[in-house]
């Protein structure tokens, strides 16, 4: 049994990396293989008639390390130069607007359809509204530098202002001043754990002299954010700030202060720190989409009363998407295609109580969704790999500049 379970897990990580190197010849968004894969063992299980534990417990443990591993490595390979400052902005509209307005819009619809509380049908379609950096980050390789750096910020915006605004919502009966008053605190509160987290993480990374240094600080980059999840407060603050210092490190080495982190130690400890988390994140990312693969009810996948919804739904995020692409001046092709909903989306519906859960939006649902979404973000892949040997839907910048040493 023990050899079987061994050549198992092997053979579906070795598959994992096959579809990750032959994604750029076959254009195919490695998530949606390792999803397929998934299913196709749960197939082969029962109908080889083995007998297995209930696994989905360990679905949201795994999203969640794998959200907080793809969020800090999406930041940690981000530069931030002064030109980009516009770039920033905008990914940072992109994702909070059409939040807001299919925030607004789904709830409405939602209501309208079938009565009740209006916080509870809030709480529950914020979970359709988040794009999954966790799906979106590792198909946009093929995209220009610029477009990738976008799609980064923009789903990485997305997953914290999502699990911000739920948690607000969540923790909430009723939305008075008061509420607001604390989550603005909570903000506060959150910006300053991070950096003072940030700074001692980066000094032990720098002055760490044992030849075992990056598990500690990545578990003490999970239990952070562990603690600040406990205490409602939107941990991937942290996760993205901490990654985004070390990254851009290198910006910060002319000021006086910066000796402190013995900046050679810091920049080379980075350098291999990155690679390490890179290779983290996609065994935890293959983990979670074979895992939510193998997983699937057919019968939800195949549910006809939900499809007209799915579709609608579906239709409502790409169309916000495609005017705030036009009004922020991005080309749509091929950055409306991916808007991807997957891992943030089913924590976050795993995370409501079952007496706040509404009719109107049940697993089907989310389940056709995200299905929808990863399809079309397949398409997206297709242009944009095509568009990318000819130009850019975003003008690169001069990265001559840069934010923290202009």
């Amino acid at each position: 049994m023990t050899s079987a379970i061994l050549i198992t897990f092997c053979c579906l990580f070795l598959l994992a990396y096959i579809f990750d190197l032959t994604a750029g010849r076959s254009r195919i968004p490695s998530v949606i293989l390792l999803l397929l894969t998934g299913w196709l063992v749960r197939h082969l299980v029962s109908w080889l008639h083995i007998q297995l534990p209930e696994l989905s417990p360990l679905l949201p443990v795994i999203g969640t390390i794998g959200l907080i591993m793809i969020v800090l490595e999406g930041s940690l390979e981000l530069e931030l130069n002064h030109q980009k400052r516009s770039l920033i902005m905008r990914s940072f509209l992109v994702a909070l607007i059409p939040m807001m307005l299919m925030a607004g819009v789904l709830t409405w619809w939602f209501q309208y359809q079938e009565g009740g509380s209006l916080r509870n049908h809030l709480l529950n379609v914020l979970p359709l509204c988040v794009i999954s950096s966790a799906v979106a980050i590792p198909s946009v390789r093929l995209f220009s530098k610029t477009e990738r750096e976008f799609v980064t910020y923009e789903s990485s915006f997305s997953d914290i202002l999502g699990v911000t605004f739920f948690n607000f919502i969540s923790i909430n009966q009723e939305l008075t001043f008061g509420a607001f008053g604390y989550f603005a605190l909570d903000l506060v509160f959150i910006i300053a754990i991070s950096v003072v987290a940030t700074l001692l993480l980066s000094i032990l990374l720098s002055r760490i002299g044992h030849h075992v240094k990056f598990v500690p600080i990545m578990l003490m980059v999970l239990l952070i954010y562990g603690i600040t999840k406990s205490l409602h407060l939107p941990g991937l603050i942290f996760v993205m700030i901490f990654g985004l210092f070390v990254g851009n490190f290198n910006k910060l080495t002319r000021y006086s202060w910066a000796e402190y982190f013995r900046p050679q130690s810091l920049l080379s400890e980075a350098h291999r720190f990155r690679e390490i988390t890179g290779e983290g994140a996609f065994l935890i990312r293959a983990s979670f989409f074979i895992l939510f693969g193998f997983l699937i009810d057919d019968k939800g996948l195949l549910n006809v009363d939900t499809l007209l919804q799915s579709g609608i739904v579906v239709g409502v995020i790409f169309s916000i998407r495609a005017v705030l692409l036009l009004l922020t001046g991005l080309s749509l092709r091929p950055l409306l295609f991916i808007a991807p909903r997957g891992l943030i989306t089913i924590l976050l519906f795993l995370s409501i109580l079952p007496d706040e859960k509404t009719g109107s939006i049940s697993q089907s649902l989310l389940l056709q969704v995200i299905l929808l979404s990863a399809l079309i973000m397949t398409l997206g892949t297709l242009l944009g790999s095509r568009k990318h040997r000819r130009t850019s839907s975003i003008p690169e910048p001069d990265e001559n500049k840069s934010i923290l040493n202009p």
